[in-house]
């Protein structure tokens, strides 16, 4: 067992990289800061509100991006954050849910779900089905139209959409017309020393994987568990009825051979729409690429004003 792989020492490294985080979002100003990110594509207005969600894990924070049409009762999208199940950073994507909002036409609901260490395995996946859950049932009373419903995530934000649409396949609903996983961790149990990417450095280390890993899921044995790693070989279910998915890697990554398997696998249930691969980015490309960004956000963007309807609605 490696150093980091010890639980003691992630967990003392990931709250470091937690207050590390959470000193550069309070800044007023630079890089990782919340006005850093809510600068970015400024032609679409940030039109939010706050609400929280309870569940039986915690109460979950979660900021609703308006769409500018006036249509009543538009589709939702749940969004679910990156930064590897470790770092709780709702307003990295709010760049990604303004453009979600104003190009698909969708309220967009980011949600800032628990993290480990402080909240390891299963709790984060399982708020994240709640929130989601949630959201399917009130549309009603908060302005969307819960049965039009996609799920979608960046990086541990995509395992976690992942998880979100296993569930919902195995509970029996809520109904999820799409599911976009951007370049997700898809099997925690091969080490990250073991895995390859296309570059010499890629941008996320094997040591830091290994610290959010072990903050995650500190008992080995429980990275197999379908909620962690579906792209694993040892994940032989039927995944026929699972939510439809666009799956995006990005060309470097060092996650990419994995989320390319469950693409393959998704495939073979029937239940893949697009593998899309960005050429020439690493993971986590989107925060700082700007063209790069939106010409992902807009694939995504297309892919959900199909999957709900609201591409009839805005061609009328």
């Amino acid at each position: 067992m490696s150093f980091l792989a010890r639980p003691a020492v992630a967990s003392f490294a990931a709250k470091t990289m937690q207050g590390i985080t959470g000193l550069a979002g309070r800044r007023s100003s630079g890089p990782g800061s919340t006005a850093s990110w809510h600068a970015r594509f400024p032609e679409f207005p940030r039109e939010a509100r706050r609400l929280t969600v309870p569940t039986s894990v915690a109460p979950a924070p979660v900021t609703v991006y308006a769409p500018p049409s006036e249509a009543a009762h538009p589709p939702v999208h749940v969004n679910f954050h990156g930064g590897g199940y470790v770092m709780s950073m709702p307003e990295m994507d709010d760049a990604l849910c303004r453009f979600l909002a104003a190009e698909a036409g969708v309220v967009v609901v980011n949600v800032k779900y628990v993290v480990a260490p402080q909240h390891p395995f299963p709790a984060p996946p399982r708020q994240a089905f709640e929130v989601v859950r949630w959201v399917a049932e009130q549309g009603a009373q908060h302005g969307w139209d819960g049965s039009r419903l996609t799920v979608g995530g960046q990086s541990a934000g995509g395992g976690l959409a992942a998880a979100v649409a296993r569930q919902a396949l195995e509970q029996g609903g809520p109904s999820i017309a799409l599911q976009v996983l951007h370049y997700p961790p898809l099997d925690l149990v091969t080490s990250a020393k073991d895995k390859r990417a296309a570059v010499a450095k890629p941008m996320l280390r094997p040591w830091m994987a290994e610290v959010f890993d072990t903050s995650y899921v500190p008992d080995p044995r429980e990275r197999a568990d379908r909620l962690v790693s579906p792209a694993q070989p040892s994940d032989t279910a039927d995944l026929k009825g699972i939510a439809p998915a666009v799956v995006i890697t990005a060309e470097y990554d060092l996650l990419r051979t994995e989320a390319t398997r469950y693409a393959e696998r998704l495939g073979a249930a029937g239940a893949l729409v697009e593998h899309h691969d960005v050429r020439g980015v690493d993971h986590g490309y989107d925060s700082k690429d700007d063209e790069k960004a939106r010409e992902t956000y807009a694939l995504i963007a297309r892919h959900i004003r199909r999957a709900t309807g609201a591409e009839a609605s805005k061609a009328l």
